[in-house]
């Protein structure tokens, strides 16, 4: 007990030490710690260090218990020799001693072997809690970092736009709280199959064996020159030979791994956006087209994976080389010295035991390293989303302030193109509550990048906006409504939480929006986006607004799939429901402009003309 607890004390700061520095002083260190420190940071951190600490504990207990079985053997190999010698000598005496000794030795392993059983399953079972709870965590901080400040799109206007950001939240983080290399969490993962812990067991095995094996060796012979304590300088020299040339031989799997994650994920990407689109693609007959799409993609997988599996079995194949070629190396270096009657056939055994717990710990980061590269591919693709959507929130937004008065009042509000291009020269007006605006203009005029940048999505925009900015008290409807996945009552109830809107209110506004025939299925859970239609999408949108009452609505040719008979309907709707409501439109079509009182014309080049449409009433600017 002493020796875990002085054993433990050391290892826990030595370990600390050591993550410290990796964590200031390395590249992977610093993602690793930007990907998760705040998790091991503050008061609320107390207890995920206190798990650690017993994990860390049953590492050490783990270690102790491989010295003991291996001082078991020794005692069980020792009085089985003492018994055959006994006998050989018709020593009764010494055969009973051995006798003896051995059914005690088999006593002491029953002993260990329950103590051992136990420590594993109840480390599995406190390894996956702490994995479990890590990933719970580490999910939704990532998740929440992507949709924080719509990380999510404005991503693709940074340098840096990352590929497939679903599977990095899921996949990598599922990895990266594994901490087992390559693969994701299993029931089965204890701490001796995690990196960090397996690291830890390594080390201390290494420390706690070398004393056995420094005691059990004897000197070496060869060309005239006597090497003491033989087995363990040979054991040492060799292992950090085979490792030197194992970290040569692998260092290009960090690459491999990565890109073979890279090129799966576009290829998956591809078939989905397939399926997603499969109506289309059937309308145009390009399957064709598709089938060289994807076998393109597909060609770049296997010509990365053969490059893969070639190093990894160059990496096997040398690690497996060099563990069989020691395997009877402490063997025969002792076998001279049990001919001699120099030491017992337990210290044999004892000391090639040692010899291979040396050896294999001191291995771990060798036969460790494609696992090490896989989960370093994991930390880079984490850390990049991380730092890509830090760097989409650090682009420029158009600045957006409380109206209090229920208003919407652009001022000096300017659009560019990406290149820098004059989209909207500074634009000015105000309209009060009730107050409607539709804007027009040529195809690539600008109106959608105006309402987008109304939205702070569009970064390459200046100025100020003043809108309601209540939670809902203003709402963006783009051409092609979101549809969630769940039932329908999610579906209607978007953005709003489902069951936040009481179900007669819900078929009342289908109702309203001529969907009535969907009233009785508000409990079906589909995939809405491919059962509605575009039309009855768009009919959605518009009984999101009656349900949620905005006190301003900006809509981007949202009736585009609509006959002019339901537009109409629709757009009374709201300003009979809604009359107070502040309603800008974006649309090509000229039945759309009857509906609004101010009229926005977007000329190309960042010119425009505000005025009112004919038949209204002045209104102020």
């Amino acid at each position: 007990m002493l020796w875990i607890l002085k054993t433990y004390a050391i290892t826990a700061v030595l370990s600390l030490l050591v993550l410290v520095l990796l964590a200031k002083f390395t590249v992977w260190g610093r993602q690793y710690w930007r990907i998760t420190g705040d998790y091991f940071k503050g008061r609320k951190s107390i207890g995920v260090w206190a798990w650690v600490a017993v994990l860390l504990l049953s590492t050490i207990i783990s270690v102790r218990l491989d010295v003991l079985l291996s001082y078991y053997g020794n005692d069980l190999f020792t009085s089985l020799q003492v018994a055959f010698q006994g006998r050989g000598a018709d020593n009764d005496e010494m055969r009973e001693s051995g006798i003896h000794g051995f059914w005690m030795s088999l006593i002491v392993f029953a002993i260990l072997a329950t103590i051992y059983i136990s420590r594993v399953m109840l480390d599995i079972y406190l390894t996956q809690r702490f994995i479990i709870r890590w990933r719970m965590w580490l999910t939704d901080r990532v998740t929440c970092d992507w949709l924080d400040d719509r990380a999510y799109y404005r991503t693709r206007f940074t340098d840096s736009d990352i590929d497939n950001p679903d599977q990095r939240i899921q996949y990598d983080v599922d990895i990266f709280t594994a901490g087992v290399g390559s693969s994701p969490n299993t029931p089965m993962v204890g701490t001796s199959s995690t990196l960090l812990f397996g690291a830890i067991n390594s080390l201390v095995t290494v420390v706690s064996f070398t004393v056995i094996l420094w005691n059990l060796s004897g000197p070496l012979t060869a060309f005239g020159l006597t090497l003491g304590h033989a087995l363990f300088w040979v054991v040492l020299i060799y292992v950090v030979f085979a490792t030197i040339i194992a970290f040569w031989i692998g260092h290009p799997l960090i690459r491999l791994s990565f890109r073979n994650e890279l090129t799966n994920a576009v290829f998956r990407y591809a078939l989905v956006r397939l399926r997603d689109a499969a109506e289309a693609v059937g309308f145009y007959r390009g399957e064709d087209a598709e089938r060289g799409l994807l076998r393109t993609k597909f060609a770049a997988i296997i010509a990365n994976y053969r490059r893969f599996v070639n190093r990894t079995i160059a990496l096997t194949g040398w690690n497996l080389s060099m563990s069989q070629i020691i395997n009877p190396l402490p063997l025969v270096i002792q076998a001279p010295r049990l001919f001699k009657g120099q030491i017992d056939l337990g210290d044999v055994t004892q000391s090639s035991s040692a010899f291979g717990s040396i050896h294999d710990s001191l291995s771990f980061f060798r036969n460790a390293y494609d696992s090490f590269a896989a989960y370093r591919a994991a930390i880079i693709r984490l850390h990049g989303l991380v730092e890509t959507n830090q760097a989409a929130r650090e682009l420029p937004t158009l600045t957006t302030v409380d109206s209090h008065d229920g208003s919407v009042e652009l001022k000096r509000v300017e659009v560019r193109t990406p290149s820098g291009a004059q989209l909207v020269d500074p634009l000015d007006v105000r309209l009060e509550p009730g107050e409607t605006l539709v804007i027009t203009g040529r195809s690539g005029a600008g109106k959608t990048t105006l309402l987008r940048s109304l939205a702070q999505l569009w970064p390459y925009t200046s100025g100020t906006l003043c809108r309601p900015t209540e939670d809902h008290a203003t709402m963006f409807l783009s051409q092609m409504p979101y549809v969630p996945l769940g039932d329908l009552r999610t579906v209607v109830s978007y953005p709003a939480n489902s069951g936040e809107i009481s179900d007669e209110n819900l078929m009342r506004a289908l109702s309203q929006v001529a969907l009535s025939h969907l009233s009785n299925r508000l409990n079906d859970a589909q995939d809405w986006a491919k059962v509605l239609s575009p039309g009855e999408q768009q009919r959605i949108a518009f009984a999101r607004v009656l349900l949620t009452r905005p006190r301003a609505v900006f809509l981007d040719e949202s009736t585009s799939a609509l006959d002019e008979g339901l537009e109409f309907a629709l757009y009374d709707l709201v300003r009979t429901e809604l009359p107070n409501t502040i309603l800008v439109s974006v649309s090509h079509r000229h039945t759309v402009e009857q509906h609004h009182t101010r009229h926005l014309e977007l000329l190309g080049e960042g010119e425009w003309r505000l005025g009112r449409i004919a038949g209204t009433e002045p209104a102020p600017v």
